[in-house]
């Protein structure tokens, strides 16, 4: 009874529309209650979950992506990735791709990537004869390597999410080849389209054009190899390369492109506060949820349903993979993030998975639930940019779909897909 109060008190709120923090919380709240458990418990919970160290480079995270959003950063690294790909057919599709491997590498926010390439991108592909579906297919579809690459503050929600024991150093090293594949299936993708509808490349600037665009976006691309590098050299935590991430951030838009204005600054600081809030309270309440999870043993419920229909790890994992990619469909990421690895984890290892290869396993079917409907925050922004009803866009999306589904199987059926590069920083 208990259980099902949790859970039907989460679905209503989700139903009725109300911030999926507060679904999480009141239904924690309500089932503590039931229980005769002390309300001092659930409150202690919520503060235990906010109190960790490594919570604090989310906020560093954060805003460095919104500088580099409102800093002009986008526009560099879309002219260096126009000079390197954009001559081949349909090769503004290729842009796309490219720009959001580069981006997403340095925001780590898939939706800030569809928002900050796709209102720079979108125009100039309908403008060259490119149609507004496939425009917004590729940009939505791409964005997605934004919460795979490092640094990805989601994949920090994941390491606490887990319990601790898990390296979030490991996990973002682990991102680097599954971003990288996410992103070479779709560009094949984007060219096969791209050659059926018969569109056309860009003239090859030159080589002199090449540099120039290189030496420009070099600047912003710094951004992430300090957070990245001073991570993997261990010279710096996650948190304190998150800091200094943000510092460069802020001095490269200010002083080196001289495009971070008063007006965008305080942009930047207020919807990184705004973001920071509402994933803290999220993860306060899902750790209160989790401790319910785990007091009624439903990892070991959904085991044993699972192996009810197989006790084979390859359809075990599979089953995995098509449950998060429906619970991608209908809830936020971070939510899902935090209330799905206490359940799912110890099946996905009971199953012979290595929790930093779950990790990005769950990291890719959730972001591919940000490209899908009803609930895609990155579909619903590419559609309002490019201008065209989702129902549009839905209809031809489905080759970019499966490239990443593609590229999902590998990562969970081949770990040396994950596991490979974080083997040789150990």
């Amino acid at each position: 009874m208990g259980l099902a109060i949790l859970f039907g008190l989460f679905f209503l709120g989700l139903i009725v529309g109300a911030p999926v923090a507060f679904a999480v919380g009141l239904a924690a709240v309500v089932t503590f209650i039931y229980e005769g458990l002390p309300l001092f418990v659930a409150f202690q919970r919520i503060l235990s979950g906010i109190s960790v160290f490594s919570l604090l480079a989310i906020p560093f995270f954060i805003f460095a992506g919104e500088l580099m959003l409102q800093g002009g950063i986008s526009a560099r690294l879309v002219r260096l990735a126009s000079a390197m790909v954009g001559k081949v057919r349909g090769g503004l599709g290729l842009v796309n791709v490219s720009s959001s491997m580069l981006f997403g590498g340095i925001s780590g926010s898939a939706v800030a990537d569809t928002s900050a390439l796709g209102s720079l991108l979108i125009p100039v592909m309908k403008e060259k004869g490119y149609d507004a579906d496939y425009a917004v297919n590729v940009t939505v579809t791409s964005s997605v390597a934004g919460v795979v690459i490092p640094p990805s503050h989601n994949m920090i929600l994941y390491a606490v999410a887990a319990g601790g024991g898990i390296s979030v150093t490991q996990l973002f090293i682990a991102g680097i080849v599954p971003g990288i594949l996410m992103c070479l299936s779709l560009a094949v993708a984007a060219y096969i389209v791209a050659v059926k509808r018969g569109y056309k490349g860009e003239e090859f600037p030159g080589w002199q054009a090449l540099l120039f665009s290189l030496v420009a976006a070099v600047p912003g691309l710094l951004t992430a190899v300090i957070i990245v590098g001073g991570v993997l050299s261990g010279v710096l935590t996650v948190t304190e390369s998150g800091a200094f991430g943000a510092i460069y951030a802020i001095l490269v838009t200010a002083f080196v492109y001289r495009e971070l204005r008063w007006e965008s600054f305080k942009a930047a600081v207020y919807q990184a506060v705004k973001t920071t809030a509402l994933v803290m309270i999220l993860v306060g309440c899902a750790s209160a949820f989790s401790y319910l999870l785990a007091l009624y043993n439903v990892p070991e419920l959904l085991m044993g349903a699972l192996t009810t229909i197989s006790d084979n790890p390859i359809v075990i994992l599979l089953m995995l993979n098509l449950i998060l990619l429906g619970l991608g469909m209908i809830m936020d990421m971070a939510a899902l993030i935090l209330i799905c690895t206490p359940i799912f984890l110890p099946v996905a290892t009971q199953s012979g998975m290595d929790p930093i290869q779950f990790g990005v396993m769950l990291m890719m079917n959730l972001g591919l639930g940000l490209c899908t409907p009803p609930v895609g925050t990155c579909l619903y922004v590419g559609c309002v940019v490019g201008k065209i009803r989702i129902e549009k866009a839905v209809r031809t999306i489905w080759p970019f779909y499966l490239a990443l589904f593609v590229a999902l199987m590998l990562v969970t059926y081949v770990p040396a897909v994950s596991l490979t590069l974080p083997g040789f920083f150990e």
